[in-house]
């Protein structure tokens, strides 16, 4: 039977909820172009930095300059800081040729640390042909004076000037660190956020004992990560009108599965392609399919938010409850074991 994989996401009508996320195999044309050929159903452009607006390579000098060497199952995958060194002129550029040579939507990225001036380029994101916009705010605020009310405010002020100048859906890559997270969901909802990016995984470094230097790592995730994004996707799926896009975790077909039973309207995938290959994004689809059907079920949006908490048999699973639980079954492991 034809199975039906289809999804909507910021507005846009997707062939599949599979789209690369940006990252640096997001940014050569040709790997586009096979992210196309193999399956991608929109791919999200590799991200124009605040810093390279502001101060060109010098700040990813560096952040970059040191620790990498040994990090050999991902340093080959990440540009050298000299790389980073370009006009978001050029940028912008690269984003039209792009647009002109695929079919599939292209979803440009603005990653910034502040809620500042930087915003402008985002009209010039758009301009250059962009289907719509992930914006990425990647800072961790360390000021003692610095309230989570300022916080939020300052991500919903964002939302609104940028609602204000752009005719492209909007979604907002957001960390998991906020007081209230459902609560700050439904306020940039409200305020007309298109999606919403769950969830951002902070660059954590790491301490060289030998040197007594702080050393920069960046792992590759695995499916434990998706957890915390399938936690809050099914928390906030219909609940709120902004689409639910997942990241971080996403391997194989069945990571996938889950995050729609629970709500995902996309799933993002970073880390796979690297480790297998774009070309893996076929195997992927290919066992999705195959799931669907063995199940008998012809749609994708047969499953799409079932296992959400609004629609869960167990609400109560999503929650402190589900803890309590989850221990019990961990101390009869131990006795039996």
């Amino acid at each position: 039977m034809p199975i039906n994989l289809t999804t909507r996401y910021l507005g846009l009508n997707l062939r599949t909820p599979l789209v690369p996320a940006a990252s640096p195999l997001s940014e050569d044309l040709d790997d586009l172009r096979r992210m196309e050929d193999a399956g991608a159903a929109a791919v999200v452009f590799h991200s124009i930095f605040e810093e390279q607006i502001r101060e060109g390579d010098k700040t990813f000098e560096r952040h970059y300059s040191g620790g990498m060497e040994d990090r050999a199952e991902v340093a080959e995958y990440f540009p050298k800081a000299e790389q980073f060194s370009f006009s978001p002129d050029r940028y912008l550029e690269k984003l039209t040729k792009a647009k002109q040579s695929l079919g599939i939507p292209i979803i440009a990225s603005l990653n910034g640390s502040s809620f500042g001036g930087w915003l402008r380029y985002a009209r010039e994101i758009a301009q250059a042909g962009a289907d719509a916009l992930e914006l990425n705010i990647y800072s961790i605020p360390t000021s003692p004076e610095l309230t989570a009310e300022d916080i939020e405010l300052g991500y919903i002020s964002m939302v609104a000037s940028l609602k204000a100048q752009l005719k492209i859906p909007l979604s907002l890559k957001l960390p998991p660190f906020f007081t209230n997270f459902g609560r700050f969901a439904h306020q940039l909802d409200h305020h007309g956020v298109d999606g919403l990016v769950l969830f951002n995984r902070f660059f954590q470094p790491d301490v060289d004992i030998e040197s007594r230097r702080v050393a920069p790592t960046i792992d590759l995730t695995n499916s434990t990560a998706l957890r915390l994004p399938l936690r809050w996707i099914a928390i906030l799926s219909g609940r709120i009108k902004a689409s639910l896009a997942a990241t971080s975790g996403v391997q194989n077909a069945s990571d996938v599965i889950k995050l729609v039973m629970a709500g995902a309207d996309v799933t993002m995938l970073c880390s796979v392609l690297l480790r297998q290959g774009i070309e893996h994004l076929s195997v992927i689809e290919r066992e999705l399919r195959e799931w669907l059907e063995r199940h008998g079920i012809e749609s994708l949006a047969e499953i799409h938010g079932c296992l959400s908490q609004k629609n869960c048999p167990d609400p109560s699973a999503f929650e402190r409850a589900q803890y309590m639980r989850a221990l019990a079954v961990d101390r009869v492991f131990v006795n039996n074991a």
